[in-house]
């Protein structure tokens, strides 16, 4: 079982309405959601633990999980609204407008916390950022890290970060402890200022560290090697969600191969690897050739 932990929210995605008028058009989202969804989908056994919200918006995540697969029986349910994100795309690139005060994921806490007994868990994401439900995650994490499998993807918004240092001493603290690191070259430079991501390896001991970077393809760190896997060509009409079902993709064919254990993890060699960061890059192939976070499902593969 993978355990998904992060954000659900409401993605607000630009249209135009048949007047010519801008609109914007609900749609169910969060870095951590968009790759619970995605696991479901391809056939993975996942759960999701976050705050949901019992209003409107909250019911539509709901059932977008249920729909798709997903067990959300872990997760904390309240009466508090759900996150909005307004976005704006630039040449397919997308960028974000949080609405987040007091909102059921916003405000998880330490004290809802699940038992678990999943081998791998999933972070990142929005959620590693604003308190309480940040100290929520790193304490998840660091409490499970030493018997599960844990991978992080910061997936880093600059512009909804308030406190720098003390989120960039909780994504130290969380990246110490990951067996899988997943950064873009975007994240990777916010983080260390370089592009190296063997140097980013070697500082959190991490078994694999994965650098993607686009249509450049995705690079491959482990103790032992680098090595790089091409992405798949795409007709991209937006990047919503892409890293996200990458992720998922990457984690379903670990699972697939057995390699979602502590030991089976830090010895993977570079064919499981590969293998796994080549099904990541085609699942995410597929999220860009349509509109917002819509991952496949294993049939579309």
């Amino acid at each position: 079982m993978i355990l998904c932990c992060g954000e659900a929210l409401i993605d607000m995605l630009p249209r135009e309405t048949a007047g010519g008028e801008n609109a914007f058009a609900p749609h169910a989202g969060g870095a951590v959601f968009n790759t619970a969804i995605a696991l479901g989908r391809l056939g993975a056994p996942v759960q999701f633990f976050s705050g949901l919200s019992s209003d409107l918006f909250g019911t539509i995540l709901q059932d977008q999980l249920r729909a798709s697969g997903v067990d959300a029986s872990v997760a904390a349910l309240s009466d508090r609204p759900t996150t909005l994100a307004f976005v704006t795309l630039t040449n397919g690139h997308a960028s974000y407008a949080f609405y987040d005060e007091n909102t059921a994921g916003r405000m998880l806490t330490p004290d809802d916390l699940p038992d678990t007994q999943a081998n791998a868990l999933f972070f990142g994401g929005i959620s590693l950022v604003v308190e309480p439900c940040a100290a929520a995650y790193e304490a998840l994490m660091l409490r499970e890290a030493s018997r599960a499998v844990t991978m992080i993807d910061p997936n880093i918004r600059p512009g909804f970060i308030k406190d720098e240092a003390a989120y960039r001493a909780r994504l130290d603290r969380m990246l110490a402890v990951a067996d899988i690191i997943k950064t873009s070259d975007e994240d990777l430079a916010w983080l260390t200022g370089s592009d190296d991501a063997a140097a980013l390896r070697a500082k959190t001991g991490a078994a694999v560290v994965l650098l993607t970077r686009g249509a450049d393809g995705v690079t491959v760190v482990t103790k032992d090697a680098s090595f790089d896997v091409p992405a798949l060509k795409a007709d991209v009409v937006d990047t919503v969600g892409a890293g996200d079902t990458f992720s998922a993709g990457f984690l379903a064919n670990l699972e697939a191969q057995g390699l979602l254990t502590k030991s089976a993890i830090t010895g993977a060699g570079q064919d499981a690897l590969t293998r796994a960061t080549a099904f990541g890059a085609r699942v995410a192939a597929i999220t860009v050739s349509r509109a917002g976070a819509n991952p496949p499902w294993a049939s579309e593969l």
